[in-house]
């Protein structure tokens, strides 16, 4: 029997739900890279990046190969280049909207304070 679809994808993003492996993924964003490479630029243990690399790579996120002695990786797909966009347009679009809200209520909080002040300065 076949997985749903939404099955699916409910399982890709709960594979994406990590910071640490958003992290690599934006990292790969510019081609392939070691395990040596990441490490420097990821704030964890050898042994913890390991175990998010293979989580990505057993769901085909991510592909890995050997150069020389290097393990190296890349994404194992160019339209994860496509996801990660689209999570940044996203991201931004409600950052945008919370931002024009957290305006909105402080300017409605000046203007209460402008009345209340009115009203407590007339008595």
């Amino acid at each position: 029997m076949s997985v749903p679809l939404y099955q699916a994808k409910a399982e890709m993003f709960r594979t994406l739900g990590h910071p640490i492996r958003i992290r690599v993924l934006e990292l790969l964003q510019s081609g392939p890279r070691s395990v040596r490479e990441l490490l420097a630029e990821i704030d964890i243990e050898a042994s913890g990046l390991s175990q998010q690399l293979a989580v990505l790579r057993r769901a085909g996120i991510v592909v890995s190969f050997r150069d020389g002695g290097s393990v190296m990786y890349q994404l194992g797909s160019p339209a994860v280049l496509d996801l990660l966009a689209a999570g940044r347009r996203i991201l931004g679009d409600l950052l945008t909207d919370r931002d024009g809200l957290l305006s909105e209520l402080k300017a409605k909080a000046n203007d209460e304070s402008s009345i209340q002040q009115d009203l407590t300065g007339s008595r």
